[in-house]
């Protein structure tokens, strides 16, 4: 968990920032800028480099690749050592997905999480997050690759179940 490092790095401890998760938004809060950019990136990379390198330049495109790009995700959200107590995923799900499909489903998932947090102003991140992810299933309906449909699947239950106490609707 490259959140909780950096931010050991900095003396601080992640669990008292944010929700507690040891995921990069947390790092963001734990350490500004300089602890939050740098573990985005290497949680975006620890999902992009392997997958990119099985599907890209391996060539695996087989259903073999659902294990290989749901991996990086599962590891992050459920770290072993960390008592499966892990981050949100968010930027491993946008690695995973450029290591599948380039810069295709990281824009449509950037745009879609834009769209709805400043144009619609849905205040809910997680309600964002998961519309987000429903306008990459409508490119990949589209595209109509039932291997990328499948990891997409997988991804998107791990999303909502890391996401789950937040999405519960508050009732006055």
């Amino acid at each position: 968990m490259f959140s909780l490092w950096l931010v050991r790095l900095n003396s601080n401890d992640i669990s008292q920032f944010g929700d507690g998760n040891p995921g990069a938004v947390n790092a963001f809060k734990a350490g500004g800028w300089k602890i939050g950019v740098p573990a985005i990136l290497l949680d975006f990379l620890k999902g992009a480099v392997p997958v990119f390198i099985i599907a890209q330049i391996v060539g695996i495109t087989d259903f073999r690749l659902v294990a290989i790009a749901i991996a990086p995700v599962l590891g992050h959200a459920f770290p072993v050592f960390l008592g499966f107590r892990g981050g949100k995923a968010i930027a491993t799900t946008f690695g995973i997905w450029a290591g599948l499909t380039l810069w295709q489903v990281p824009i449509i998932f950037g745009l879609g999480l834009i769209l709805f947090k400043i144009i619609i102003r849905i205040k809910n991140d997680a309600w964002n997050t998961i519309l987000g992810m429903l306008c990459v299933l409508m490119f990949l309906i589209i595209k109509f690759n039932l291997v990328l449909l499948s990891i997409f699947f997988l991804n998107l239950i791990i999303i909502v179940y890391k996401h789950r106490l937040e999405l519960h609707l508050k009732v006055k």
